[in-house]
């Protein structure tokens, strides 16, 4: 006889851990107990030793299906006079456990006549449901969560208690019986009548109804509808960028999009996140869903209300519930006094949202899954950072937020906090902060923020006055990320190749970078090559102008004469902005690759003005013509040490195409061709820094599936691994991980 203590870290809380362990432990013929702690999962076992190894290798190798094991600690430890295993109640202490992120519905009770769920909006099991976004406090159980204010029914109770029930220590439990419950509301008023009927009727109609999710209110329209797919976006202010859409079932998403086996996997797994599916040619839905874009982003029903409202429903619009560019809305009041600024209904429930959670969106690219915006099914299920030792919060970026609290070796992201220019998001910023904190019980220990002074993030990182700074300027911190979450860069004394391509960045002369070469590792890295510097006419208002980066790029290239005959209804604003330029005056000098999307966006007439960041580049790369030819070039002089992209002569190529009429589509593919070309000559030309001949790709411009894909494959082609972000947005999302990473590895 033997008894072994096993302490088990990681996502082993509501995931049907303690049921798992105590049928284990009985199929074995095991005594002892099982409990969930502040740290995690306690058990202790006793019985023959050749049992007590059998339940450890069970435990290790295979755990409940959403359980993540950080780590399991074996003892053993003096025989006690138990005669039965037993599931104890949760002991409190330190924090150091982990959250389940919010899980896809699986259970079938509500598709089932006489089942006393059918058709109940808040079934679950302990393989699925609410999490993080319904707990204020650890240990994970009820009365730490939103639902303590529903009392178990005798049922439910019963099955709560019963270890070998799969509702057994499910906290969101509930029936019709004791459980939340739904209104559907209009003209300021309950409706008595069945709210799934309701909700049918109203979609029907044209109506734009907003739905209480997981994570905050959606709101939703018939996607076939183009009359209220329009309404919708001058509801919300919101009048170029796609919308996502929520379709029924598998063979609803392949009637209107390719569909990969890498895409069908990622569509129905737990985390159920929107994916950018290519539309097929025969596609149906209203145009003003996604606009001029080839893609839509698909999401699965993944909460039982949407499964029932889905039954009735073939496609919905299902986009986030707020005036563009501000935070979702989760709180009731909050949608009951925008509602009927913002929609005809409110389908509502009584459960309350502690924490707001946007849907997660990803894309596949070469069989691989990129996260685009890490939210809903993925937070905070943590990365590693590994041989941390101190607590760093690190503040993110000003666009696309999130944060990231690094606790030793495990760095938990927040979801998306989106762009902190508005108040409400700041406000929202700082709530979660304190409450990541809080929950995780990390005091920081050092605080990594941005270089740029301006930031709401840098701004706010001051409050933490009593501890040590560490800035991280915006490419580097691009770049650790992706070193970070590939753990390719072990050691510091490694060079690795970064190629950061993105809109907006900070640099260390006081320029702003955004189309960079680095070379170095997750601590630091150096500057070695950046595209040829030309300046933002008018400052930021250049980013919602792109003819004004057209016109500078072209002025550059092709001198005064030709630039000011290009845009003839801004004549006058272009000999203004051109002489500014000239006298340095509200001109900043930039390297940005997302504003050279810009410009030739701009150059073809596709685009002079956007109504969202990386309008421009993402419609250039819609109407890309790839069953044309050829590439345009970039010049590579190398000036001090840095090998400048100098873009002049590809410019004047375009010119020259456009006044052979050549098609905007053909000058797109030569154009991103031409940049696929310049990621491996420049990797060519530091490889002899490159050690290893390994190339980082971040920044947002690889959110661009084609750029990403093809230079991918021409790196590789010509001999080098390639790496860039999937766990973490390539785009400023990921900013704040790699801060804590470069902040890491400058603490040791």
């Amino acid at each position: 006889m033997i008894r072994y203590s096993v302490e088990v870290k990681g996502i082993v809380q509501g995931v049907g851990f303690r049921p798992f362990t105590f049928r284990t432990a009985k199929d074995f013929n095991l005594y002892g107990f099982v409990r969930n702690t502040s740290e995690g999962v306690l058990t202790e076992i006793q019985g023959e030793k050749d049992n007590c190894d059998a339940f450890v290798s069970a435990l290790k190798n295979n755990p409940p299906p959403l359980a993540y094991i950080e780590s399991v600690k074996i003892t053993e430890i003096p025989l006690k006079d138990d005669y039965d295993f037993v599931i104890l109640t949760s002991r409190e202490g330190i924090r150091n456990t982990l959250i389940s992120p919010d899980i896809g519905i699986c259970a079938a009770d509500i598709k089932t006549k006489g089942n006393r769920r059918y058709k109940y909006a808040f079934t679950n099991c302990t393989n699925c449901g609410p999490r993080f976004t319904i707990v204020y406090d650890i240990p994970y159980d009820r009365k730490n969560t939103t639902m303590k204010e529903f009392k178990l029914c005798d049922k439910c109770s019963r099955e709560y208690e019963d270890p070998y029930d799969r509702r057994f220590h499910a906290q969101p439990n509930a029936c019709p019986e004791c459980g939340p419950e739904l209104s559907f509301y209009a003209e300021g008023k309950i409706l008595t009548q069945d709210p799934y009927e309701l909700f049918g009727q109203f979609i029907d109609r044209g109506k734009i109804i907003a739905v209480k999710g997981i994570g905050g209110y959606h709101l939703a329209c018939d996607a076939k509808n183009e009359q209220a797919v329009r309404r919708l976006r001058d509801k919300k202010l919101r009048y170029d960028k796609p919308f996502a859409v929520m379709m029924r079932d598998l063979d609803t998403v392949e009637k209107y999009c390719e569909l990969s086996s890498e895409e069908r996997n990622i569509l129905t797994s737990p985390a159920k996140p929107i994916v950018l599916l290519k539309k097929k040619k025969d596609y149906d839905l209203a145009q003003s869903t996604t606009m001029q874009n080839n893609r839509l982003g698909v999401m699965l029903p993944y909460t039982p209300l949407h499964c029932i409202l889905m039954q009735e429903q073939e496609v919905l619009v299902m986009t986030s519930c707020n005036i563009s560019d501000l935070p979702m809305l989760y709180k009731d009041e909050d949608v009951h006094l925008l509602q009927r600024r913002i929609s005809d209904a409110v389908l509502t429930h009584n459960r309350k949202i502690f924490r707001r959670m946007d849907d997660s969106v990803c894309i596949v690219v070469n069989g691989k899954t990129h996260l685009i915006r890490r939210a809903r099914g993925y937070v905070p299920e943590p990365l590693q950072i590994e041989n941390n030792d101190f607590n760093i919060l690190a503040m993110g970026a000003q666009q696309k937020n999130t944060f990231c609290l690094l606790k030793h070796e495990n760095a938990f992201i927040s979801g998306h906090m989106g762009d902190l220019d508005e108040e409400e998001a700041e406000k929202c910023y700082k709530e979660e902060i304190e409450s990541f904190i809080r929950i995780f019980e990390a005091k920081p220990d050092a605080v990594a923020c941005d270089m740029h002074p301006d930031y709401v993030s840098t701004r706010h990182s001051l409050n933490y006055a009593k501890i040590p700074l560490i800035k991280v300027q915006h490419h580097h911190a691009h770049f650790a990320s992706v070193l970070a979450e590939h753990r390719i860069n072990d050691l510091v004394e490694d060079k690795v190749l970064g190629l950061i391509f993105d809109g907006t960045g900070y640099g260390e002369d006081g320029c702003i970078w955004g189309g960079e070469a680095l070379l170095g590792n997750i601590k630091e890295s150096r500057r070695v090559g950046h595209l040829l510097n030309f300046p933002l006419l008018g400052g930021d208002a250049a980013v919602r102008e792109p003819w004004r980066t057209a016109l500078a790029v072209a002025d550059i290239a092709l001198g005064r004469e030709y630039a000011l005959s290009l845009f003839p209804e801004y004549k006058d604003a272009s000999g203004t902005l051109l002489k500014a330029g000239d006298s340095g005056i509200n001109s900043p000098f930039t390297s940005s690759m997302g504003r050279l999307f810009d410009a030739v966006a701009a150059l073809t007439g596709l685009r002079k003005t956007t109504g969202y960041e990386g309008q421009a580049a993402i419609e250039l790369q819609q109407i890309m013509d790839e069953s044309a030819g050829g590439s345009y070039h970039f010049d590579i002089i190398k000036d001090n040490n840095m090998f400048i992209f100098d873009w002049r002569h590809m410019i004047c190529e375009i010119v020259s195409d456009l006044k052979l009429n050549i098609a905007p589509g053909v000058i797109s593919l030569k154009f991103h061709n031409a940049v696929v070309d310049l990621t491996v000559r420049a990797a060519a030309l530091t490889a002899e820094g490159n050690k290893r001949r390994v190339v980082a790709l971040s920044g947002g411009v690889f959110q661009n599936d084609y750029l990403l894909e093809k230079c991918a494959e021409a790196l590789e082609d010509n001999g080098f691994t390639v790496y860039s972000n999937e766990k973490i947005p390539v785009n400023d999302g990921g900013i704040s991980f790699g801060q804590a990473a470069a902040a890491a590895y400058r603490m040791r």
